[in-house]
């Protein structure tokens, strides 16, 4: 049942990747203080051992006071956090993977608990959670710069490390994705507009600056999303025009792959062709696309929260777009998150060993 083609090398940017598989981030607060464990190394050494064509963690705080809701997510800043992943990549690496941190801000997005709180402010645009809803202050100039600052800091800190590429987090009404969205970024800066373009400057400016610091053949990867945490049926682009002028001057700051999420990757975006986020974004950019979204298991992932398990899915529709070209590379996440040899088993095609994903799989570091 593999396609061919979900096994062949992929290569951007000078990296090579020995398949079509990524390792889709996943939050796993299972780092206390913000510093990544050795039981977190171990964790993705396993899917490195596992065959992942190329492992993206999950998501990381860049250097501003309130990038993480939670004191357990990694920090992607700092001596010891640095160096305690520097040991991750270092054990992937001994494994034969290839890996890329995930840099994050999670702006207006409140404290997991009332016992915690950031030691600072929150960021946002304009002060809003979602649309209407008050969250804060808005940015200042000097803020916004800092944090453009922040995430080009992280992205040299990683190419010093040794990793072999880096991913932005503009997707699911996280920081970058609440000044794409007008109902959260009604700023009269250069930073706000009308159209999606403008919007779309700051997510230009950290590229630009990633790019500036770690040169023009680093690859940069940048998650994406149309759907929200606050809103999943919301839309930025409505037209694939809209798409382009979203995404185009993203391609045009330094972005080499498009990660498109999708709560489920089969549908489409657009009335009047079956392509998908990811078919899409590459025929309005040229450039390579990663689709994701409830790849190889029957429910997605919101349910998933709500405790519904996933029963292992056929990958048929998978391989016929990926065959046709529609998207470049796959992200998995549930389904390596509960096994981690699962790319092996399909690869096999040892399919009556792939089982079910089950909630629990999130408490622990299998």
């Amino acid at each position: 049942m593999a396609s061919d083609v979900l096994f062949t090398p992929f290569s951007f940017k000078g990296l090579t990747l020995p398949n079509r598989i990524v390792m889709a981030p996943m939050t796993r607060s299972m780092s206390p203080d913000g510093v990544a464990t050795d039981e977190v190394a171990a964790y993705y050494r396993r899917r490195a051992e596992g065959q992942v064509g190329l492992i993206i963690s999950e998501g990381t705080g860049v250097d501003r006071p309130a990038s993480l809701n939670d004191p357990n997510i990694p920090r992607f800043h700092g001596e010891t956090a640095l160096a305690a992943w520097k040991k991750v990549i270092d054990e992937v690496h001994a494994a034969g993977g290839l890996m890329a941190p995930q840099l994050w801000h999670v702006g207006a997005v409140r404290a997991r608990g009332d016992a915690w709180q950031p030691p600072g402010p929150y960021d946002s645009p304009s002060g809003y959670s979602s649309p209407g809803k008050q969250f804060g202050d808005p940015m200042t100039e000097e803020e916004v710069a800092d944090a453009i600052r922040a995430f080009a800091d992280a992205a040299a800190a990683a190419k010093a490390l040794g990793y072999d590429a880096i991913e932005l987090h503009g997707a699911h009404g996280y920081l970058i994705d609440q000044f794409f969205w007008d109902g959260t970024n009604v700023r009269e800066d250069a930073y706000g507009s009308k159209d999606i373009n403008g919007r779309a400057r700051f997510a230009a400016d950290i590229l630009r600056a990633v790019r500036k610091a770690v040169g023009p053949d680093y690859p940069v990867i940048i998650r994406i999303s149309q759907w929200k945490q606050q809103d999943f049926a919301v839309k930025l682009a409505h037209d694939p025009k809209a798409l382009e002028a979203w995404l185009g001057p993203l391609v045009d700051a330094g972005a080499d792959v498009l990660h498109c999420s999708q709560r489920r990757f089969w549908e489409p975006e657009f009335e009047g062709s079956d392509l998908n986020f990811a078919g899409w974004a590459k025929k309005v950019t040229g450039v390579p696309t990663i689709t994701v979204g409830s790849v190889g298991l029957t429910g997605d992932f919101i349910a998933g929260y709500g405790g519904e398990k996933s029963e292992p899915a056929s990958l048929d529709e998978l391989h016929r777009r990926l065959d046709r070209g529609e998207f470049d590379l796959v992200a998995v996440g549930r389904a390596l998150l509960q096994d981690p040899q699962w790319v092996v088993k399909i690869r096999e095609g040892r399919h009556d060993e792939l089982s079910a994903y089950d909630l629990k799989a999130m408490a622990t570091l299998y």
